[in-house]
């Protein structure tokens, strides 16, 4: 479910350097909100204390309530380290189980 979870996020950021409108970045902030705290209670709960703070830091960086501008340049590159990232540890924490 992780993967998943870690995947479809990354598409989602992937998806933010295209032309959307509006209520598509709030659905993306939605859920990145719910994503990464899910991601880093899982993290938690298995002990994994610093990729916990990572996911919970991610988490309030895309929340949807008290908006962080900085810019969509900015954004972009966010949206694409952070979806590389998402990536990069799916298939490494995939192949580590």
């Amino acid at each position: 479910m992780e993967k998943a979870i870690k995947i479809g996020l990354a598409i989602l950021l992937f998806l933010c350097l295209l032309k959307m409108p509006y209520g598509y970045f709030q659905l993306v902030r939605f859920l990145a909100l719910v994503g990464f705290a899910y991601l880093g209670w899982q993290a938690y709960e298995s002990g994994q204390k610093n990729i916990a703070f990572i996911f919970f830091a991610l988490a309030l960086l895309f929340q949807p309530i008290l908006k962080i501008s900085l810019g969509r340049e900015l954004w972009n590159v966010v949206d694409v380290i952070v979806g590389m990232g998402l990536v990069y540890s799916a298939f490494i924490s995939h192949e580590q189980k």
